[in-house]
């Protein structure tokens, strides 16, 4: 395993560009892949382009917002006691790799946002407290929690399914998630990865002349605060740790009720909110918080920039009908007994070019709910095939290891060597998952 990791992330080191470079390749491959499969031609292709290219706005600023709010909480004083004092169970870099990894599992597996956040800060305070552990495989550890999201509380196409009115309501009805995020073959599924990942994890620790650490001090982010000789009533209102909490109040009163009214709802919003909330408090003076968000946007700037191109490929891959003939490659190869199988490798496949479960789900479902329907496979199954595609190969697509890679400092290529064995690994285990039970 050592060889082949080694082997790996100097294949990666080399090859792999920079994802905004990789997203510009993207780009003009789906574009003349529209062009070879699809009616549409080169103007067309454009327009699609053009008109996809802002639609994930709201989206890219969730991300933004995450990924500040996150760092913000994390650099507070009580939050970093907090990770401190669970970094301190990792006693070595073995236990390091272990910890980080089934942390992040159970927090993605929870919420996807909250654990892909989490994961990348609670390894940044290890790699603090265990100085010789691979800091690219500790990153990567957290990030490869991440694979259980689909199937965990906060999977966006069981919980769409689940909710009355949902596009495909007349198609397949209202599915309960005791059929999709509860059933035997989802729970087969995530038990046996959060049982092979981290050992896998493990396995692929370097050698220690192969080892890449990280200098402790460069991962410590203090807040300066610069202190007025002589206060004014502006900087008092900015010192003001009564402001504070009252903002944070406010939505603290908010969250209660939202939770009251309905149940446990953990979209992104509310993580996103949370994560604000929490960082305003503990931060405690108005002029702390804005310092930590002043510190905290400088790692958002891949986000900002990548993600509409990601939305023009999307457009693209929708409007063009690209993404449909992908998958009907693998409707038309299918039984009743291998279909849920080749619709996880046909989310697998479209989830490249959009990365986007809700919307990966609009494209995608129409065709393989028509396609159950004539083989006589269960809707909720095939719904779930196409959530854990979806999950899949974002282990080896920049887009959702951005935010990650932006708290962490790193690059895609110093973890999507580790990441592709993960691929693998997962692979193996969902399919057999969705084969046999």
């Amino acid at each position: 395993m050592k060889v082949l990791t080694r082997w790996s992330n100097a294949i990666m080191d080399r090859y792999l560009p920079d994802p905004y470079i990789f997203v510009a390749i993207l780009t003009i491959v789906v574009f003349l892949l529209g062009l070879g499969l699809t009616d549409s031609g080169p103007l067309d292709m454009v327009n699609h382009w053009g008109n996809g290219f802002w639609k994930l706005l709201e989206f890219t600023m969730q991300m933004v917002i995450v990924l500040v709010a996150g760092h913000v909480l994390a650099s507070s004083p009580v939050f970093k006691k907090l990770l401190s004092t669970l970094a301190g169970l990792a006693k070595s870099p073995g236990s390091a790799i272990l910890l980080v990894t089934v942390v992040s599992l159970i927090a993605c597996w929870i919420n996807w946002g909250f654990g892909l956040v989490i994961g990348a800060l609670f390894a940044k305070e290890i790699a603090r407290k265990v100085t010789t552990v691979d800091y690219r495989l500790l990153i990567a550890s957290a990030y490869s929690g991440f694979i259980v999201w689909h199937g965990g509380l906060g999977g966006s196409i069981p919980l769409s399914i689940a909710t009355e009115g949902h596009p495909f309501e007349n198609m397949m009805g209202v599915v309960s998630t005791s059929e999709t995020i509860f059933s035997t073959y989802n729970l087969v599924i995530v038990g046996l990865l959060f049982v092979t990942v981290p050992l896998l994890n493990r396995f692929m620790m370097p050698k220690r002349e192969d080892t890449v650490t990280v200098d402790p001090e460069l991962l410590n982010e203090e807040i300066i605060v610069e202190e007025e000789e002589k206060p004014t009533p502006a900087s008092r209102m900015e010192n003001s740790y009564i402001l504070s909490m009252l903002i944070g109040a406010l939505g603290v009163i908010y969250l209660i009720q939202h939770f009251i009214g309905k149940g446990f709802d953990l979209n992104l919003n509310i993580v996103n909110l949370i994560f604000f909330m929490l960082g305003i408090l503990f931060h405690g003076t108005p002029k702390r918080f804005l310092a930590a968000v002043a510190n905290a946007v400088k790692t958002a700037g891949g986000i900002i920039i990548q993600f509409p191109f990601y939305a023009g490929i999307m457009g693209m891959m929708v409007a063009s009908g690209l993404a449909g003939v992908m998958s009907e490659w693998f409707v038309n190869i299918s039984t009743e007994t291998t279909f849920p199988l080749f619709s996880f490798y046909a989310a697998g496949l479209v989830n490249f070019f959009v990365p986007s479960g809700g919307g990966q789900w609009a494209v995608q479902a129409p065709i393989m709910l028509e396609a159950a329907q004539t083989l006589g496979v269960s809707y909720s199954k095939t719904a779930m095939a196409i959530a854990w595609g979806d999950a899949w190969t974002n282990m080896i697509q920049p887009f959702w290891a951005l935010p990650a890679l932006a708290i962490a400092g790193l690059r895609a290529k110093d973890i999507m060597g580790y990441c592709v064995f993960v691929l693998v690994l997962s692979g193996i285990v969902i399919s057999i998952g969705l084969y046999f039970f």
